[in-house]
């Protein structure tokens, strides 16, 4: 990463993290909304959570056997001091809005019963992944979730029907045939007239 640009040049290598019964330490006041929300979700999926609320009560050794943490503050000097810790005992580190300093980058999370899409602009525009969010998650609704219910239901059958993983795959595709999602994308004005410069 150089100086000026403190964003991978090619955005961050999207993974999804196995967090069960694994230390995770979460920085930031408890009135914060975004620390609350990284608590609550880091808790859904079975970590190990600590939750520190005061940043001048934090100690070198409260981080060092955790696995991931997470810092909201927008604080400069803190975000450098767990760049430091973190490089000392190997944990990941995402600093929220200060990505110069982490190893990890949030992702927007798009929940419609068991199926979870991540979103990432690699740092470049939370607002543009917030709105990919909001979309795809208005689309995705109840009807969307008792789809995939239906289809869990039809899998279970197969695989007590048929021994044969070709004829049981078979199936499931037939099951999802004709479903489809359609998108259309509105760009701002500015960029409309630019794109039609390059035309």
């Amino acid at each position: 990463m150089s100086s000026d640009d403190p964003l991978p040049p090619a955005g961050f290598f999207p993974v999804g993290l196995n967090l069960v019964g694994r230390r995770c330490v979460v920085i930031g006041p408890r009135a914060d909304r975004e620390a609350i929300e990284k608590e609550a979700a880091l808790r859904e999926v079975g970590a190990d959570v600590r939750w520190i609320d005061d940043v001048r009560a934090l100690r070198d050794e409260d981080l060092s056997d955790a696995f991931f943490v997470i810092s909201t503050p927008r604080d400069e000097a803190l975000s450098a001091r767990l760049r430091a810790l973190a490089e000392r005992h190997r944990f990941l580190l995402c600093c929220i809005d200060q990505p110069k300093y982490g190893s990890v980058a949030m992702q927007a999370v798009v929940k419609a019963g068991r199926a979870r899409i991540t979103i990432s602009t690699g740092g470049v525009s939370p607002r543009v992944g917030a709105i990919l969010k909001e979309r795809l998650q208005g689309a995705l609704d109840g009807k969307f979730v008792r789809f995939l219910e239906r289809l869990a239901s039809r899998r279970r059958a197969n695989r007590a029907a048929s021994a044969d993983p070709r004829l049981r795959r078979k199936a499931m595709l037939e099951a999802a045939a004709g479903f489809d999602l359609k998108i259309a994308v509105q760009y701002p004005d500015w960029f409309e007239k630019e794109c039609d410069g390059i035309r």
